[in-house]
């Protein structure tokens, strides 16, 4: 069963390159090949491959214990015999996991896929009103959820197409020896003997019974995931990537890094987002071993690195900061680390040249976006430039253009991206409007606008100027204004709201709000900081509020929000409300 195409094609456009997928040859030098060959095989496949070849081989390190590839397929095959004959799910089902880092998230993720359903992530910052909306519309019919995330989604059950959810402990996937490692007493944590609501199983009774699962029968175009990303005008929306769109993303960031089966990588970014989930895909389709973190910890992080000899780090710019900030980092053993990737946010250059001078360490940065299963541009790693998006990856056709017009930009100058490439997703779930715009048609090709402007040097490489789109980057994490605003105007006191970016030496950048309060209400900041953050995810919720009283309006009467960035970024203090 292939899924239909939830965007019409044109006749005769191209959707997306078929066959190798080729590089630029002045790009292709020191083991980066002119063309690449993705399997036509699916995600959970390559778990069966790599069991086979290394069946003791340590797949996962989760602080104190050990899990090999035979015991992660194990798992894997049990936890989807269970899903299919228990929970009753289908060829394309859509499956939710709903937790923090740990080997169960990556069981669930993998026995999704092996039952033929589709993986659902949430983050697991989100609460219930939130969740409600990514149940609702990805139609999920089961749900793996951590115990302390259980109260967030069980609520659900029933009131949604949900009816089944295995709820899982982190302290039950750790050993018997924590092996003298500083392990959060949150992870510790077992399995409550209470008694759970109705629709729900726990994790260690569903594994117990071993049941063994249909033959696999998805292929590289049924559907694998819909990851959720906030969107410009409101609720969150999923992007519909295939085993192929996530295949062609996972072996071309392998190929481009250089991981093998000898490759050790530190999992630290939430495997809730693609950033993190990517680099799980790409060494286990290589065979190597996974030292995971179920929450960035800089001191865990440095001990993690030195004990397990991890080779390939992938470290936000934010996680850099903080690590190298901690007492004693200059005296850190980093000697096993051949490779530190990154992105997403300007890299102080301080870091970059102790990186380079210290280590002997480049740090590649790279562009990427849940649109895009993550992979699209990066550094080569022979010739990198600083707080660069890097050069066009395997396949992909990157173009700079007007975003009015649509018309190819003068060489140096700023413009749209615009991305054809595999790993580009088929559209967005049941969102037709959506899709309208977000992609184009160029020369006969599909493209899809990506938001960011950009410019080219000589050699191609990407250099991010703008956002066409109102994001912010808080950490790492993309949090979208409209849908923050559509919040906050149901609190009862806001009249309307303008959510922008604020600096932050932290954060990078974090969420502010402006809002004008109706008459007689009395509000203050503070009492809007805490309802915030009862209503939104914490990465979402504005740490900063100004009381105004009016915001600017253009012609149109639409908020000039764009007004208020400007102020923002450049010290103009805004008018604060009267008493």
């Amino acid at each position: 069963m292939t899924i239909p195409h939830p965007y019409p094609t044109p006749e005769g456009v191209i959707e997306r390159p078929v066959g190798a997928l080729t590089l630029d040859p002045k790009h292709a030098r020191q083991g980066l090949p002119r063309q690449v060959h993705i399997p036509a095989t699916t995600v959970a496949y390559n778990l069966e491959v790599s069991a086979r070849r290394f069946p003791d081989k340590t797949a996962i390190q989760f602080f104190g214990r050990a899990l090999s590839y035979a015991q992660l397929l194990a798992d894997v095959d049990a936890m989807a015999g269970h899903l299919q004959q228990v929970g009753g799910v289908r060829r394309g089902d859509r499956v939710a996991v709903f937790s923090q880092n740990c080997p169960q998230f990556v069981i669930a993720y993998l026995a999704i896929l092996r039952a033929d359903a589709v993986f659902v992530p949430i983050n697991a910052m989100l609460l219930t009103d939130e969740v409600e909306h990514i149940l609702s519309d990805s139609g999920a019919v089961a749900a793996f959820a951590a115990q302390e995330l259980l109260p967030q989604i069980a609520p659900l059950l029933g009131k949604t197409a949900l009816r089944h959810v295995l709820v899982h402990a982190y302290g039950d996937a750790l050993g018997d020896d924590d092996a003298g490692l500083k392990v959060p007493e949150w992870v510790r944590q077992r399995a409550d003997p209470g008694q759970l609501p109705q629709g729900c199983e726990r994790w260690d009774t569903a594994r117990a019974q071993n049941r063994v699962p249909a033959a696999a029968l998805a292929g590289p175009d049924d559907l694998c995931m819909l990851p959720y990303t906030s969107g410009t005008t409101g609720a969150p929306k999923a992007c519909v990537h295939t085993h192929r769109t996530v295949m062609t993303s996972s072996v071309g960031s392998a190929l481009w890094r250089r991981t093998n089966a000898e490759t050790t990588i530190l999992s630290a970014a939430p495997l809730f987002h693609l950033l993190g989930l990517q680099g799980i895909n790409a060494v286990i389709y290589a065979g190597g071993t996974v030292v995971m973190m179920p929450r960035w910890d800089r001191e865990t992080a440095a001990t993690l690195i030195q004990r397990h000899r991890v080779t390939l780090w992938g470290a936000l710019p934010t996680m850099l900061v903080d690590f190298f900030a901690q007492p004693g980092a200059d005296e850190l053993d980093l000697s096993s680390v051949t490779l530190a990737t990154g992105g997403g946010a300007a890299t102080p250059q301080a870091i970059v040249d102790m990186l380079k001078t210290r280590y002997g360490l480049e740090y590649i940065e790279g562009y990427g976006m849940t649109e895009s299963a993550s992979f699209l541009c990066v550094n080569p790693l022979h010739r990198p430039k600083r707080n660069c998006l890097g050069v066009p990856t395997f396949g992909v056709d990157a173009r700079l253009v007007d975003p009015e017009t649509l018309s190819p930009v003068a060489a140096g100058e700023v413009g749209e991206i615009v991305v054809h490439g595999a790993q580009v997703m088929l559209g967005y779930w049941n969102n037709a409007a959506a899709n309208a715009e977000a992609f184009v048609v160029i020369d006969g090709k599909r493209f899809f606008r990506t938001g960011d402007l950009a410019s080219a040097d000589e050699d191609g490489y990407l250099f991010m100027r703008d956002r066409l789109k109102r994001m912010i980057n808080a950490s790492g994490y993309k949090v979208w204004p409209a849908e923050i605003e559509s919040v906050l105007n149901g609190h009862p006191a806001i009249l309307e709201a303008c959510v922008i970016a604020a600096r932050s030496d932290h954060r990078g950048e974090t969420v502010k709000a402006v809002v004008a309060l109706k008459p007689g209400s009395t509000d203050t900041p503070e009492q809007l900081l805490g309802w915030c953050r009862e209503h939104m995810a914490s990465y979402k919720a504005p740490r900063l509020i100004d009381i105004v009283p009016r915001l600017p309006k253009s012609a149109t009467g639409k908020i000039a929000w764009r007004e208020l960035q400007e102020q923002e970024l450049g010290g103009t203090p805004f008018q604060t409300q009267p008493n």
